[in-house]
């Protein structure tokens, strides 16, 4: 939200700079993100002198060019070549020096420089007023009050505004300054609490009378609970034109655009006091009446943009005997606006229900200023007097006259709120005991009123357009943010009470995976809860009707909470991809939501991401793409370093896969891990292999608190090795040999081993090769070479007898 200064001023007495009124108001909650120079002409005239034009002569060398004499107040006077056909002796003129700075109509600056024209040299440029930014007429030089002393520089002849713009990162929460009156409300406050008192100066509306009622527009409230209070009145006889340059100045400050005196005048109430209105042509409003209403839903409607929409049941429309011609507090109709034609408005103001305004604009997209301020909460209190404030405006910059009574449909007043303030519950909160004199001055200070003070506490009543205080703890927040968070002391000493945490705490393991994984190279990502409903189509696995939907979406893409973490992931893979990070490591931890047998189920998800090369470019060694191992051994071995060992393995039936496998115990699933299906990875634009894993992270949590941890101590005697070459059929696989060997001998026999596979020349066909080690070791003595060879020789015969296997 911009805020100009100059515009500020107007409302509280203060001659501090910017940058320490910024500060205060930074202090006060309202945060200062920069602070903008705005200069009502850009460049601000710097350079530009008064000139008097001593001759004129045709150029010799060129049909439309003069030749210039001009004396600008130095000891010898200019030769200057100009082409306006108005240029002549006597004048006195703007004149743009050597190295002044001039900007064009689309804010490109260029410089003034000494040259030559058609063989006469030119010593500066005699100025018409769109060169200089003074307006937009082209047709020839500005000519100047005779009576100017020329050298005169021209900022001292024409008014340039110089102001300083506040641009503030209002929260949500603080409505009340939406405007200029409500910061200077703020402004007030914290002035105070360094000693300096100041009042608010307040627009006067005591000149606004009914001049006589010959245009009387009936307002009729349907919708009391949507619009509780609705103001109106009509202006005859006015003239739309363009605005003076003041009004015109205020707007370009906070940027906005000069439409009309009449728009103008209401969009700076709406800035100026944070009411907004709108103007409609009477002569346009059909039976002279205007409906405050729901329509019925597939209503059209073309709004100021020359969008067509369709109407919600729910929408609130402004209408007239015959059709709707705005959306309330939101968007005005085409058919409806103020054009340069007309001669007599309806001047609107109103309090429409917040919820209401902000449905109906995200429904539509549409984010103006005057939904901005609705959907947050204004003053119901303020609507007459914005109304008066704005019609008197206009007809200052219009002319006109009121022409009928001020109308104002307000049945149920919206009360102020009563709150009772305990001293001990704020100075606990606050950490610090504020003298009660003091909090009674701030609160004062903020237009809250106290009604009542005992020695426990206070009674107060807070206006309605305060939407954020409503509590005892609002109160106390606005008590020390006005008294200063820095000015609350603080101790040497740090208290904290220590918490015992389970060593299976679902945090506490989360921390133990994510630590495992960066260790090997991952980045943790976080990624939206909410996404598209048109990934279901990516996979039969997953529903519409599993959709759990928003009520008020902020768009259709983030209408659904997701059912998977891949397509989130996927995004920000394809994010990374773009820019130039094609090589990742991802892990996310995150929840997943499904409607099912009408319950709404939330699963806790651990997601990796794969994709790229495992191993950067290098000179020596080439670079290594990342496959589908990888991802697996990542995976196995966060299971191991988190004491899950014991799992078989699957082939994944995923939708999502195009090959992998499921690693599961017990008929449980604990993780699902693959190739993700390049039509999937297409819908994203992404053209290389991504690697993707799920970890039923629930599963995991209850086999942990499941699992007995077993620990021996580390053995006193040696182990020994030995080695088999087995010539066995291709399609026997190690899991084979493993088992054979485990059920052979379960004693003694510790470790299985696959450290060599050879299959091609001096082999059988069908055959291949492979070389296994077998780990022995008797934990209470040392193995002797009779042990060891029955045990291997009953190794040998299994094989042979099971798997046809032979010795190399």
């Amino acid at each position: 939200m911009k805020i100009s200064y100059n515009w500020l001023k107007q409302f509280i007495n203060i001659d501090w700079s910017a940058d320490k009124t910024g500060e205060l108001l930074t202090d006060l909650g309202l945060e200062i993100e920069g602070i903008e120079e705005f200069e009502s002409v850009k460049g601000g005239l710097k350079g530009v002198v008064i000139g008097h034009v001593i001759s004129c002569e045709q150029h010799p060398n060129a049909d439309r060019l003069k030749l210039t004499t001009v004396d600008i107040g130095e000891k010898e006077p200019l030769q200057i070549v100009c082409g306006a056909p108005n240029v002549a002796k006597g004048q006195k003129v703007p004149v743009a020096t050597i190295g002044t700075t001039l900007y064009d109509d689309k804010g490109e600056a260029w410089t003034i420089k000494k040259g030559k024209i058609r063989g006469e040299a030119s010593q500066g440029m005699i100025c018409a007023e769109d060169e200089l930014g003074l307006g937009t007429d082209h047709d020839g030089i500005m000519v100047l009050d005779s009576n100017l002393k020329s050298g005169t520089p021209a900022i001292e002849v024409f008014e340039v505004e110089n102001d300083q713009v506040f641009e503030i990162g209002l929260t949500p929460n603080r409505a009340d300054a939406m405007s200029h009156w409500g910061v200077a409300r703020d402004l007030k406050a914290g002035l105070q609490q360094h000693d300096v008192m100041s009042t608010i100066i307040t627009p006067s509306v005591s000149s606004f009378h009914v001049e006589n009622r010959s245009l009387k527009i009936d307002v009729q409230v349907e919708n009391k609970e949507l619009a509780p209070r609705y103001c109106g009145v009509t202006i005859s006889g006015l003239e739309v034109k363009e605005s003076p340059d003041w009004l015109k100045n205020r707007l370009k400050s906070i940027g906005l655009s000069p439409i009309n005196n009449v728009v103008d005048a209401t969009n700076y109430v709406l800035h100026e006091l944070g009411q907004p209105l709108h103007a409609f042509d009477a002569i346009k409003i059909k039976g002279n009446k205007v409906v405050v209403k729901t329509v019925e839903p597939g209503t059209k409607f073309t709004t100021l943009d020359d969008v067509e929409r369709t109407l919600h049941e729910d929408d609130l429309m402004i209408c007239d005997a015959e059709k709707p011609m705005c959306i309330a507090g939101i968007f005005g109709g085409v058919s409806s606006g103020v054009t340069e034609n007309t001669t007599s408005i309806f001047l609107e103001s109103a309090y429409f229900n917040p919820v209401s305004v902000r449905k109906t604009a995200k429904r539509h997209g549409l984010n103006t200023d005057a939904s901005f301020r609705f959907e947050r909460g204004i003053d119901p209190n303020i609507t007459e007097y914005a109304l008066k404030r704005a019609a008197i405006l206009i007809m200052e910059l219009a002319g006109g006259e009121i022409t009928s009574d001020l109308i104002d449909v307000y049945p149920n007043k919206i009360e102020d709120h009563q709150v009772f303030l305990s001293f001990q519950n704020t100075a606990k909160l606050i950490g610090e005991e504020i003298p009660k004199e003091k909090i009674k001055n701030i609160l004062m200070s903020l237009d809250i009123k106290v009604n009542n003070v005992t020695e426990t506490g206070i009674g107060l009543t807070i206006p309605a357009y305060r939407v954020d205080v409503v509590r005892e703890a609002d109160v106390i927040e606005e008590i020390l943010r006005v008294y200063g968070y820095n000015n609350i002391s603080f101790g040497t000493k740090i208290n904290a009470s220590v918490a015992h945490v389970d060593k299976l705490d679902d945090h506490r393991v989360q921390n133990i995976a994510g630590d495992q994984l960066a260790g090997q190279g991952f980045y943790e990502i976080l990624s939206n809860s909410l996404t598209s409903p048109t990934y279901t189509s990516l996979s039969d696995d997953l529903k519409d009707s599993a959709h759990i939907t928003m009520l008020n979406p902020l768009s259709n893409d983030l209408s659904v909470l997701r059912q998977s973490l891949l397509f989130s992931g996927l995004e920000a893979v394809i994010h990374n991809i773009n820019r130039r990070r094609s090589n990742l490591n991802l892990f996310e931890f995150g929840k997943t939501y499904h409607f099912i047998n009408d319950k709404r189920i939330e699963k806790k998800v651990l997601s990796l991401f794969i994709t790229g090369n495992r191993t950067s470019d290098d000179w020596s060694t080439g670079s290594t793409k990342s496959d589908f191992f990888q991802l697996k051994g990542t995976v196995t071995s966060l299971l191991n370093r988190l004491g899950i060992s014991h799992f078989e393995e699957q082939p994944v039936f995923d939708e999502i896969f195009g090959e992998g496998i499921s690693l599961i115990t017990n008929t449980k699933t604990i993780v699902s891990l693959g190739t993700v299906k390049k039509p999937i990875l297409s819908h994203f634009g992404i053209d290389q292999e991504v690697f993707y894993a799920e970890v039923n992270w629930q599963v995991v949590i209850k086999m942990l608190k499941n699992n007995k941890i077993m620990f021996t101590q580390i053995p006193k005697y040696p182990e020994v090795r030995r080695d088999f070459a087995l010539l066995i059929d291709q399609k026997t696989s190690f899991k084979e040999i493993y088992d054979i060997a485990l059920k052979t001998e379960r004693k003694l026999l510790k470790k299985v081993g696959l450290f060599d596979v050879y299959e091609g020349k001096n082999l059988p066909k069908g055959k291949k090769s492979y070389a296994v080690s077998f780990t022995l070791q008797d934990e209470n003595k040392t193995l002797t070479d009779k042990q060891i060879d029955k045990i291997m020789n009953k190794l040998q015969q299994n094989f042979e007898k099971q798997l046809e296997a032979q010795l190399r």
